[in-house]
């Protein structure tokens, strides 16, 4: 078919800027091993106990005095990391992980992380190979202890922390700084190492899709455009059997009455694509899971123009179809026995003569029609183009769908819970507890019927830019095109970003939902 390719990489699409951080990140390695380790570089937690945090245990394990460790300021705060030097030459962390639940250790691990890439960095600087890490062998070696009453569940959380916590995306001709390579998790005498290894694998492969998902929307827009995220994508999945991909060009979209992602990709010189990601193992359970992300590799706003301050964050637009690349990837890796498409429609919304215009009549995949209101209300119009595909051609089960949508759902839940619309009540509940169980949080918002009637056209069958609540109204509208099937629509504009640090997340796109949207393709295949 004109315009469709099943790809074959023959040059790396990842090479196109040699200055580019490699992608994917390489993520820290975690193991379980049974032996503290002497001259090796070492973490100890610090838990909070009746009477203030308990230091005897960490005391004990450095072979100092519990006022030492009061000297440098160890507490149990959660995430509060202390340098300690040693009597015996090297260093030493204490690290405070509160009363112990799965957060607080997540929590930890990334504050972990970040002290010892800080500590890296320092002695690189400072061209000294031994520094305060021990023997430069060892200087990007790491192990912490674990507690008596260890399970997965801590070591899962833990494990998320160590591996995304020290990441970091910087384009720069200097070299490659140090970075943590390897942590050992010292496992209490009688702990099933084995069991605990395999949730640390399990685990790492959910870091993986977090960080591929960073990585993307971290990437500058003047090379990330259509072409590029596409490609990128599809040349990772060529590496992973049992995953396909294809990309659509303008011309196949246009042939197949994509008007919607026609209508965003038009004002831009870099044409829009439509990425497919098929899964089909042979030994598929349950249904076939839908996941559509949208991939808005920069959004000035077109016609409806962004103000400046923070429109270079747009760069991050297409994180939901950044998620849905990783998760197809991961659950592919992890060989999970469940049917799943991923969609990605890509287009940079600009600003140019042939740019769409409010006013406009745009017909999407299907035929159904949109008056536009608002060319910055880009996001809607091609997911809505993917969602009737899907529901056309793919006879998908269940529709997913993640998109970096509206700013109402940052004022209503803040820039750390991802917005959650569901058709299905079973559905609903599937996506929250996929979230909690792999560390994103998620809030049930109301499909209000009583602004359904606005979503309805007077030029078209329905209006981009219903009035009413923001976040609520752009969900209703894509509901439009989902033809009645179970789905969820997850609202992402607030945690796919942060200009901070916390827990595992650092400044830059975030990644949030790769791993929920894993996860949920997990729970799909129980009972």
């Amino acid at each position: 078919m004109s315009g469709a390719s099943v790809f074959r990489p023959a040059q790396s699409v990842r090479d196109a800027d040699p200055a580019l951080p490699a992608i994917p990140t390489a993520l820290v390695e975690v193991d379980v091993v049974r032996q503290w380790r002497d001259g090796l570089p070492g973490a100890v937690p610090v838990f909070d106990g009746e009477s203030g945090p308990e230091l005897a245990a960490a005391a004990e394990q450095f072979d100092v005095d519990a006022a030492v460790l009061d000297a440098v300021g160890a507490t149990a705060s959660a995430g509060a990391v202390r340098a300690l030097p040693l009597p015996t030459g090297g260093l030493g962390w204490v690290v405070g992980v509160g009363s112990g639940e799965a957060v607080k250790w997540r929590s930890a691990g990334g504050a972990l992380a970040r002290a010892v890439r800080a500590r890296l960095n320092d002695v690189a600087e400072s061209d000294d190979e031994t520094g305060d890490l021990g023997e430069a062998s060892d200087a990007d070696y790491l192990q912490v202890r674990l507690p008596a009453d260890v399970d997965g569940e801590i070591v899962s959380a833990l494990t998320l922390g160590l591996a995304l916590g020290g990441y970091r995306y910087r384009v720069s001709r200097g070299p490659v700084p140090p970075r943590l390579r390897k942590v050992l998790l010292v496992a209490p005498e009688g702990a099933d190492t084995a069991e605990l290894a395999e949730q640390v694998r399990r685990t790492r492969e959910l870091a993986a899709a977090t960080a591929l998902a960073r990585d993307l929307a971290n990437t500058p827009s003047n090379v990330k455009d259509p072409a590029w995220l596409t490609g990128v994508a599809a040349e990772l999945a060529a590496e992973i059997p049992g995953l396909t991909a294809t990309v659509r060009d303008e011309k196949w979209l246009a042939d197949n009455g994509f008007g919607g992602i026609l209508a965003v990709g038009g004002g831009s010189s870099r044409p829009p694509r439509l990425l497919e990601l098929a899964y089909r193992p042979k030994d598929a359970e349950g249904p076939h899971l839908v996941l559509v992300g949208k991939g808005i590799t920069f959004d000035t706003g077109g016609i409806s123009i962004k103000p400046a301050e923070g429109m270079h964050l747009m760069r991050t637009d297409m994180s939901g179809g950044g998620a849905v690349i990783a998760a197809l990837l991961t659950i592919a890796r992890l060989g999970l026995p469940v049917k799943v498409t991923g969609l990605v429609p890509s287009a940079e919304n600009h600003v140019s003569g042939s740019a769409y215009r409010p006013g406009d009549v745009v017909r999407h995949y299907g035929g159904t029609t949109t008056e536009v209101g608002n060319t910055d209300a880009e996001g809607r119009m091609v997911l809505a183009d993917a969602i009737a595909y899907a529901v056309d051609k793919l006879e998908p089960d269940v529709l997913v769908d993640v998109a970096t949508l509206t700013g109402a759902m940052k004022v209503a839940l803040g820039l750390r819970t991802g917005g959650l619309f569901a058709s299905d009540e079973g559905l609903a509940e599937k996506v929250r507890a996929a979230g909690e169980s792999v560390g994103e949080a998620w809030w049930r918002m109301p499909l209000l019927e009583d602004h359904a009637e606005a979503v309805k056209g007077e030029l078209a069958d329905v209006k981009q830019t219903p009035t009413g609540p923001g976040g609520i109204t752009a969900a209703l509208f894509l509901r439009e095109f989902t033809g009645g099937l179970p789905w969820a629509h997850l609202d992402i504009a607030g945690p796919a970003r942060s200009d901070k640090d916390y827990n595992e997340v650092v400044p830059g796109g975030t990644g949030f939902a790769a791993r929920s949207l894993v996860e949920l393709a997990a729970t799909l295949t129980k009972p």
